[in-house]
């Protein structure tokens, strides 16, 4: 698969597919929550569609495009489905952490099918020890989005301690083989991505399919491609804070469907396109939604300023980069929940749309890359001429 062809498609076409699976992931939408993960058949129209090759090495028949292009292209998906656009966003980041590591890693993967996919659980649920080699993991890892699709394993986050004696924390690539799944996923939204339970017994993993979890690490930045030398926190932070993104503008389309054709019975506006405060908040939450969407594109295009030209990105521009991705549940929720709370008791039947886009919105704020509550400080602190915390996740060492 070394350096073969592949005809790579423009920014625009590849976003045009996307925006054409709305009305279909729509209809869809209902049966993935309750089969409690997204159909193959759908899985299939996205491979076919391109989206998994967006950040794949070209080496082994990716595109390697600005991140966001796969920004844009979840951003459209979520309008349709948020459960089939969350396993895009999980299953289409992994090909850059591939990008990362020692090229026997791709090849060990996708040398006679390039099409494999990855999933992923980063929580150190789990215990890792370095042995002669590698590493052996055990235990449990939970919530691995899409991982029933996952034919090319996994990516299990653990602490370890290095050769001082210092804990870091790293990301192990396992193989299928070496796993199970448990199905227990059972939760109030997100329901459709069947993030399961992996299950490792005692894994040998060797050192070559590890590295360093953060923005930049001495092991994987440097001698990669151009698109690789993202930080990683940034591609991963602002693809999922992408999906909640298309989300919110899903609940904003719904939201007009319901109201275009309306009559407020028990008010003298009669329709209620009419209504002042009907508009109001859909007009104030879409300003809330915009503001995260342009801030989202804004600091991936930043960052990929650098990374395009094959440099490394600044410090200063990867920490506001992490932080302010990080606000985007919080705000999309808000303008979310806003228009809900005008649909009145229509929205709450389990029959309308709505209210199944409001648990997505509230399930997917509540990931860890949303946590705007512990991030500000940091922010802060960092424009204050504050010394960065020791670990940090963006690869600085203290002075």
């Amino acid at each position: 698969m070394n350096n073969m062809t592949v005809q790579i498609p423009t920014e625009e076409e590849i976003v045009a597919r996307a925006t054409q699976m709305i009305p279909w992931l729509r209809e869809k939408a209902d049966a993935v929550e309750k089969a409690r993960m997204v159909p193959e058949d759908t899985i299939q129209a996205f491979q076919e569609a391109g989206f998994f090759r967006i950040l794949q090495p070209k080496r082994w028949g990716g595109y390697e495009m600005n991140p966001n292009v796969l920004n844009k292209v979840l951003i459209e998906l979520a309008r349709g489905c948020p459960s089939s656009a969350w396993n895009v966003m999980v299953l289409g980041v992994h090909p850059f952490e591939v990008g990362l590591l020692d090229n026997t890693v791709g090849d060990e993967l996708w040398s006679d099918d390039n099409s494999r996919l990855i999933s992923s659980s980063y929580a150190p649920f789990g215990t890792v020890k370095a042995v002669e080699g590698g590493y052996i993991l055990n235990g449990e890892w939970l919530t691995s989005s899409g991982c029933d699709h996952a034919a090319g394993g996994a990516f299990l986050g653990g602490r370890v301690a290095d050769a001082e004696g210092n804990m870091e924390f790293r990301s192990f690539w396992v193989q299928r083989s070496d796993f199970e799944i448990e199905d227990d996923w059972f939760v109030v939204g997100l329901a459709g991505t069947g993030s399961k339970k992996l299950l490792i017994n005692e894994v040998f993993v060797p050192a070559y399919r590890s590295h360093v979890i953060g923005d930049y690490c001495d092991e994987t930045h440097g001698h990669v491609n151009n698109l690789y030398k993202m930080p990683f926190f940034g591609v991963f932070y602002s693809a999922v804070s992408s999906v909640i993104i298309g989300m919110a503008k899903g609940m904003a389309d719904l939201y007009i469907e319901h109201m275009v054709p309306r009559q407020n019975l028990n008010q003298a506006v009669g329709a209620a396109v009419n209504d002042p405060f009907i508009k109001g908040k859909l007009g104030e939450a879409q300003a809330k939604i915009t503001g995260a969407e342009a801030r989202v594109l804004m600091n991936t295009e930043e960052a990929w300023k650098y990374a395009s030209k094959g440099e490394l990105v600044p410090t200063d521009v990867r920490v506001r980069t992490f932080a302010t991705n990080q606000f985007t549940g919080g705000d999309c929720f808000e303008a979310a929940h806003m228009i809900f709370k005008k649909t009145s008791t229509r929205g709450v039947w389990l029959s309308s749309p709505m209210q199944r886009q409001l648990r997505d919105i509230l399930v997917g704020a509540n990931h860890i890359t949303q946590n705007q509550d512990n991030i500000g400080e940091l922010l802060g602190g960092q424009m204050l001429g504050n010394p960065l915390p020791q670990p940090n996740p963006f690869g600085v060492k203290a002075q």
